[in-house]
């Protein structure tokens, strides 16, 4: 019996191919627009999250203000020194490594290649915090770091541009007007959602950077490496507590430096991104309603059209039971097609929308299986009340009815 009454469905709907497909759009849209926006929200959050494990976990990044800026309208924070560096490398319990950093940025040339891009300067401690490893080539001597000898290590995003993408190890360059040779490259790290190119950087020495480049020994930002073994909290306790003492602040005045923690702002973001996801997914989820919608109103309108035939049926012995079940059948049938329609659209959108992105593919089963799922469910609550009319009409009357 089922047989036969999904066939009568499935006859239904091909005769009337675009008032089906009409009746479908609902469905399609929603399955589509929710699928899609749950997909790139789990791939945006991966996304994030490898950026940030790129940066290491376990790491705090120090710098002056009362945020990124300079805070209120004050006067601008004092920058960092060596001896601070070595405060903080010695007295803090649970600390790995500190890496302090000069920036600057300067143009990069190299047998007529010019490059602009960005100069950091730091210590070898750089590398043990930052889980950067090196594609060949070495990491600065210690007598190299004293000296401020002019020697550097080149993200791939220079190497491409000025050498090529050929061997750049042993060459020298020009940056400024300064002459480098270079002593190592990096692997490639690839664009970060909040920091641009992270492979645009030339790395040198911290005093090199600052003769050079800064002209100052000031040290705009630390990267403090936290041992696995201690609360990255407590740590961070202790340096705020330490910074305060060396830089005079007392009393209720308020930190004139923050301190920022990558496992802190990995939370964060991704907090916020599955937050957005979830907003955006809900509104997306309102077109399936009306997708239901849709389907209910359509079926009470082919209820209308086959009242005859229903009196025809219901007088040579079907029953209501098999009348109901032919139109709820029917409405599942719709929902079902517009479900599996509306899955195959989302992954091409998908497709399409995360290089775009800069977002990795993902396919994910569980969302896909439960989309559909709803879609199915739809078919059946919208579809019930037109299944129940057209099971409760009297043959008599449905025979008359013209």
């Amino acid at each position: 019996m089922l047989g036969t009454t999904i066939l009568l469905a499935v006859r239904s709907i091909l005769r009337h191919k675009l008032r089906s497909f009409l009746t479908t759009l609902g469905i399609i849209i929603g399955v589509a627009a929710v699928v899609t926006m749950v997909t790139l929200g789990k791939a945006t959050t991966s996304a994030v999250q490898s950026q940030i494990a790129a940066l290491g976990t376990n790491i705090l990044q120090i710098r002056p203000g009362q945020g990124f800026g300079r805070g209120g309208g004050g006067p601008r924070p004092s920058d960092f020194e060596e001896a601070d560096v070595e405060a903080i490398r010695e007295q803090v319990a649970g600390v790995t490594a500190v890496a302090p950093q000069a920036q600057s940025t300067a143009t990069a040339i190299y047998n007529g290649a010019n490059w602009s891009t960005t100069i950091n300067g730091t210590t070898s401690d750089y590398f043990q915090v930052q889980p950067w490893p090196l594609t060949s080539g070495r990491t600065f001597l210690p007598a190299e770091e004293q000296a401020g000898k002019a020697v550097c290590i080149i993200g791939n995003t220079v190497r491409q541009n000025l050498f090529r993408g050929g061997e750049a190890i042993g060459r020298r360059f020009r940056i400024g007007n300064v002459s480098c040779d270079v002593i190592g490259t990096l692997s490639t790290r690839g664009q970060a959602g909040f920091g641009g190119d992270q492979d645009d950087v030339v790395i040198m020495p911290m005093k090199t950077v600052q003769r050079r480049f800064t002209g100052s020994r000031d040290i705009r930002l630390m990267l403090v490496g936290v041992d696995a073994a201690y609360e990255s909290s407590t740590v961070q306790a202790s340096i705020s507590k330490l910074l305060r003492e060396r830089r005079n602040i007392s009393g209720g005045k308020e930190d004139d430096f923050n301190i920022f923690d990558t496992a802190q702002i990995s939370a964060t973001l991704t907090g916020t991104t599955t937050l957005l996801t979830g907003i955006v997914t809900a509104v997306a989820a309102i077109s399936l309603i009306v997708g239901g919608i849709g389907i209910m109103n359509i079926m009470l309108v082919s209820v209308t059209e086959r009242t005859r035939e229903i009196g025809i049926r219901l007088a040579i012995g079907a029953v209501a039971r098999e009348v109901l079940m032919q139109f709820l059948v029917e409405a599942i049938a719709l929902s079902c097609l517009g479900g599996v329609v509306g899955l195959v659209i989302a992954q091409l959108a998908v497709l399409g929308l995360a290089p775009v992105m800069q977002v990795p593919y993902l396919f994910e089963p569980q969302i896909n299986l439960i989309a559909f799922a709803i879609a199915a469910l739809i078919g059946v609550v919208f579809g019930y009340f037109p299944a129940r009319r057209a099971a409760a009409l009297n043959p008599i009357d449905a025979l008359r009815h013209e």
